[in-house]
């Protein structure tokens, strides 16, 4: 019995990095302050989807567990007592809606390099079509409508912001990482486009608005399983409480998900699970909340070695060497090295855990004034675990201006951060336009959590820098 793994932040092209978490959807204590309090309703149609789904299932979902609407869309309830310990859901594979349901006619058209989240959506978009006539209808109108332009999916998730509405996280690595997500949605269209043109009478007239509704649908929603990118009827319906110590499992063996208690619930009472140990830059990019004060955040910080450094290309071949992360920063510079992830330093007085030690690396390796001071550090790495300047440097001059580098860093970040804040606490936003209204609030959150992040590494560099001095 394994944990459902969620998908990967644009894992559109692939799956370049797995999560040991469910899907995340919305977080209900985050986002109740955005809209106005909602009874809960049950409509014919809640109370008519799990029947469906056990009858398409052959076997029992839930006897404890009733379909709800919330303020944020579908959200499931305790029907009964639950204790801890109980078994809330099962889900078999076989009602799991997958890129093995791939039209079979399209597959022989589709370029092999499409990522699986666009293979499902694909899945989706031809379900749609179908409308009530398909197979999955219960299901599939049971999720956000491309009509449905002011519901919580359309406000909140980023892909759907307008460039003025992302200018306001424009100092959060987030921004670009949007733009990229948004432009890895389109090439993964225009790949596709030309195959599904050849079957209209499966997908109708074919638009990139129509399949990023599909991608955001699918990305925001599935679960990364043995079969793939997975959309899971009825556990998708769950909602996040960050506490929760209950997980989506997956038993290969048995080819089901399952949900198990982690405490008691009264009926009537929202049941949630747990989604991850995220920041609130995953949470915005990839499903559209944040928490306020989230413990989890963190910071990229992007370095380089300056072109005009003397010791230029004997840094790069070092760094090279030694597998520095590696890639291609907002600004153009193809030898960008990292994302280094910052998270909060606790302590400012101790080892500074928290701010990695490959940046502080880093950092002596752009500190070293001639070709000696690099020798000595290869040849540091190799006397000990091969690791390159993890050690403090000999010299305390060249170490504390090692640090000074990223102190000076992290202090122009703090700087920016700071100010994106005040002008968004200065703006005056009418309650009454919803959409900005939670996103302004959803784009001070990130700010505020790596600002915080920043100050706490700016206090502990700041701290070590004066100790040797």
């Amino acid at each position: 019995m394994v944990s459902g793994v969620r998908i990967a932040r644009h894992s559109l092209l692939r799956f370049s990095s797995i999560v040991p978490s469910p899907r995340l959807r919305r977080d209900l204590s985050s986002l109740a302050h955005s809209f106005s309090s909602k009874a809960r309703q049950i409509n014919n149609e809640c109370c008519e989807f799990l029947p469906w789904l056990q009858q398409k299932a052959g076997t029992e979902v839930s006897s404890v567990l009733s379909v709800g609407n919330s303020a944020f869309g579908r959200s499931l309830y305790a029907s009964t007592a639950i204790h801890a310990g109980d078994c809330m859901l099962k889900v078999p594979y076989s009602v799991h809606l997958t890129s093995d349901k791939f039209p079979l006619e399209i597959s022989p058209f589709i370029d092999y390099g499409v990522g699986s989240v666009s293979c499902v959506a694909v899945v989706l978009m031809a379900e749609q079509k179908l409308g009530m006539e398909s197979r999955w209808a219960a299901y599939i109108t049971s999720l956000p409508q491309m009509d449905e332009m002011h519901n919580t999916f359309y406000i909140t998730l980023q892909i759907f912001w307008s460039e003025d509405d992302l200018q306001m996280i424009s100092q959060s690595p987030v921004y670009k990482e949007t733009i990229e997500h948004k432009a890895n949605i389109e090439k993964e269209f225009f790949a596709l486009k030309p195959a599904l043109e050849c079957f209209p009478q499966i997908f109708g007239d074919i638009r990139l608005e129509n399949f990023m509704h599909a991608c955001a649908l699918v990305s925001s929603r599935a679960w990364k399983t043995s079969k793939g990118v997975s959309l899971i009827p009825f556990a998708d319906f769950l909602n996040h409480d960050g506490t929760s110590d209950s997980l989506l499992l997956s038993d290969d063996y048995k080819e089901i998900s399952e949900v198990l208690a982690d405490r008691d619930y009264d009926v009537g009472e929202p049941v949630m699970i747990r989604y991850g140990k995220f920041s609130n830059a995953t949470l915005l990019l990839d499903f559209g909340f944040t928490v306020p004060n989230n413990i989890y955040d963190q910071v990229q910080l992007w370095m380089d070695v300056p072109s005009h450094d003397p010791l230029y290309a004997a840094k790069i071949e070092l760094l090279n060497k030694h597998r520095f992360p590696r890639g291609t920063k907002s600004d153009g510079f193809n030898d960008a090295r990292g994302p280094f992830i910052i998270k909060e330093v606790k302590s400012a007085e101790g080892k500074g855990k928290g701010i990695p030690q490959a940046l502080r690396a880093f950092a002596r390796v752009l500190s070293a004034t001639s070709v000696k001071d690099l020798e000595e550090m290869a040849l540091e790495a190799a006397e000990n675990d091969g690791r390159l300047a993890r050690r403090p440097l000999k010299n305390r001059e060249r170490e504390v201006h090692a640090h000074r580098t990223l102190l000076f860093r992290v202090e122009r970040m703090v700087r920016d951060h700071d100010a994106a804040i005040k002008v968004l606490q200065s703006s005056v936003v009418s309650v009454d336009d919803t959409t900005l209204f939670v996103r302004r609030g959803m784009a001070r959150d990130l700010l505020n959590g790596e600002l915080h992040v920043l100050r706490s590494a700016h206090t502990w560099l700041a701290n070590y820098c004066a100790a040797l001095c």
